[in-house]
């Protein structure tokens, strides 16, 4: 690489986070981009104190400079529980920041492991990665929910425009208290889902699954089936035909049943809260979150790159006593790399795409060479693999960075 740093245009939106992240988040800044690159971001501390000083005018104002940009680095953030009300003092439990982003740009999530050499996925047959798109709105996500009381009864009631009720029993609650649950969808924003998974399965040039439960949900997880299928017929088909994949549709128990028999390499098309689950569990399965990548894609093509993992919480209060801690910063690294990559080829800056690709395979290198953070050492098969610290690892990294150039 020329001693001159790379040159930005525009700028990444960029988007902090909490805990431990944060710390790294800084920590890759400094040692493994900044030297590098004149880098430029609009930055929106997302924060959880900051949250609570703004009420989360913080969290919409990024996603609205993402649309601006079209280009976002997010950090991982707390979503706060009961617990973490108290512990932070908080006037409300404020919303996940990455369900408002969702919202507000419309975006459906990818998610992919990273393949690297000694970590071997738990499924044996899984040779090629497997990318997970979850569509992010609705479901549960939206819901309305309340506790019933004995005797009461829960009747689910749709006004149309000219004040007509349709109404239809879900429980009469005779003899039990009980809990009651209302959750939607809209079709605009599933026609988007559609549309980006059949746009991302296209680049990727990588068939695509989709999966719901319609044989019994024969209304709500129908009209998920329905609508893949129409836009698929009249905009996708002859495309895929062309690219030599397809889309493929079955129910969710079933897709199961042949995710773990494939060896890899689609696309996998969830609803939200199947997407929520099994990203995780394929993460796992393929060694760690730590080694996974998350990009949010909306309709109209602005993106925005995370880490998959959450704030790593016990390394963050291990780190205030002055202990040195052992995090992996893989996936938050590769967060920043998809980011300036894809900034790079909005921008036409070829240099940036090499250096965010550069930065990958040094990160691999790394872990290849046996270097890694000690849950990764853990599950390497390496013979000559060594645990070192958060820093220890990124300055490894950076070694390997510019021995490559």
């Amino acid at each position: 690489m020329s001693l001159n740093k790379i040159k930005m245009t525009t700028p990444l939106v960029e988007m902090d986070g909490d805990e431990m992240t944060r710390i790294i988040w800084q920590m890759i800044k400094d040692i493994l981009i900044l030297p590098y690159v004149d880098l430029k971001t609009e930055y929106y501390d997302l924060g959880l104190v900051n949250r609570e000083n703004t009420k989360d005018q913080v969290t919409v104002d990024s996603a609205e400079a993402t649309k601006k940009y079209g280009v976002a680095v997010k950090c991982a953030t707390i979503t706060p529980n009961a617990q973490r009300v108290k512990e932070y003092n908080l006037t409300e439990m404020w919303k996940s920041p990455n369900g408002t982003i969702r919202a507000i740009l419309d975006g459906t999530v990818f998610r992919k492991p990273i393949l690297v050499k000694g970590i071997v996925p738990y499924i044996p047959t899984w040779t090629k990665p497997i990318t997970i798109a979850r569509h992010a709105y609705g479901d549960i996500y939206k819901n309305t929910e309340l506790k019933v009381q004995a005797g009461s009864k829960a009747e689910l009631v749709v006004t149309d425009k000219d004040g007509n009720e349709t109404r239809a029993l879900i429980h009469d609650f005779k003899n039990s208290d009980g809990i009651v649950q209302g959750v939607h969808n809209i079709d605009a924003s599933i026609a988007s889902f559609a549309r980006a998974c059949f746009n991302y399965a296209l680049d990727a040039k990588e068939s695509l699954w989709f999966a719901s439960k319609d044989t019994i949900s024969k209304t709500y997880d129908h009209r998920f089936k329905d609508i893949f299928a129409e836009i698929y017929e009249n905009e996708y088909k002859e495309k895929f035909e062309a690219a030599g994949i397809e889309y493929f549709y079955t129910l969710i128990d079933d897709v199961v049943a042949r995710v773990v028999r494939s060896e890899g390499g689609y696309i996998w098309a969830c609803k939200n809260y199947d997407g929520d689950v099994m990203s995780d569990m394929l993460a796992t399965a393929f060694g760690s979150l730590g080694l996974m990548t998350s990009v949010l894609v909306s309709p109209d093509g602005k993106y925005e790159y995370e880490a998959a993992h959450g704030t790593v919480t016990r390394h963050y209060y291990n780190h205030l006593k002055g202990e040195k801690t052992s995090t992996n910063p893989i996936a938050t690294i590769f967060a920043w790399t998809g980011g300036l990559r894809k900034r790079g080829e909005l921008d036409n800056i070829p240099e940036l795409m090499e250096f965010a690709d550069k930065l990958e395979k040094a990160s691999v290198m790394t872990m290849e060479q046996g270097i890694m953070d000690k849950n990764l050492a853990a599950i390497s098969v390496l013979e000559n693999k060594k645990a070192v610290t958060t820093e220890e690892f990124l300055l490894a990294i950076n070694e390997n960075l510019k021995k490559l150039g």
